[in-house]
């Protein structure tokens, strides 16, 4: 379905990235639900199990269903925000509910080769980049930060763009051997997507941290680790993007054979010898 989402018709598309997307709920609700969730009519999820080559919509929860069988993963123990009175406690426990289990899901099967693949290329990198821009800006900050004092110090670890010390241009040198870390949710920036695809282009390896498998980043990298955004409130949440840069930093140190401890342990040294750190008076 991913590698054909660029030739389906336009409503067929919608379905599509709903379906993968969302694969529990596939497995889990009737057809006219996710209908309903998707924005699209029950028939155009017929049209899309037919398109695929399925005789019925059935035949795809059938598949959806059996693959979630056969995962240790389930959904969060309560759905959706209810009204408690004012308290809080049952939005407390309804949001770290999901968050919980969004990075749990992390450590499944598919999403562990995805990081393997990612440590792999980035712990052979040349040079190091970071981009990330409005809620994924810090997501790719604190994965550069972690990778600047980990690094035994011959890679240089960058972050760019217009909110980081160090602008695009930075990365107009930038070729084979370099990697570029792209971070970004839906709705996607149009420079990231823009930077990513030049740095393709140029040789550099694209890493992408991104919501879906049909995200432009997702066909821009040479790796991606899809991560959700789906949130029991108003919002998009990032905590399962900061899960995954923490998860890809410590399989890249790893895999980079660098003493980690060690280095951040002198880091934090130097930075205490000019004071950056606060001391209680004495």
């Amino acid at each position: 379905m991913a590698e054909r989402f660029e030739t389906m018709p336009p409503q067929l598309r919608i379905a599509a990235r709903f379906v993968l997307d969302h694969p529990k709920d596939v497995a889990l609700m009737s057809m006219r639900e996710q209908a309903q969730q998707a924005g699209v009519s029950h028939s155009t999820m017929m049209r899309l199990a037919r398109w695929l080559g399925l005789e019925g919509y059935e035949d795809m929860r059938s598949l959806y269903a059996r693959a979630l069988r056969e995962t240790t993963g389930g959904l969060p123990a309560r759905q959706g925000i209810e009204r408690d009175g004012g308290s809080g406690f049952s939005t407390v426990g309804v949001v770290a509910d999901a968050l919980a289990a969004q990075v749990s899901s992390l450590g499944e099967y598919g999403s562990a080769m995805q990081f393997i693949a990612a440590a792999d290329l980035v712990a052979g990198s040349r040079n190091l980049f970071g981009l990330g821009l409005r809620s994924a800006y810090p997501v790719t900050s604190h994965f550069v930060d972690i990778m600047s004092f980990a690094d035994s110090g011959g890679r240089k670890v960058m972050l760019v763009g217009e909110m980081a010390g160090q602008g695009l241009e930075a990365l107009q040198r930038a070729g084979r051997g370099d990697v570029l870390l792209a971070v970004g949710m839906s709705p996607y920036e149009r420079t990231t997507i823009e930077v990513a695809r030049q740095s393709a282009r140029q040789g550099v390896g694209v890493v992408a941290i991104t919501d879906s498998s049909v995200s432009p980043l997702t066909r821009i990298a040479r790796e991606a680790i899809i991560v959700t955004s789906n949130s029991q409130s108003f919002f998009r949440s990032m905590a399962p993007a900061f899960a995954a840069v923490e998860i890809l930093a410590a399989l890249t140190a790893a895999r980079s054979g660098m003493d980690a401890a060690e280095r951040v342990k002198q880091s934090e040294e130097q930075l205490a010898a000019f004071g950056i750190y606060w001391k209680p008076p004495r």
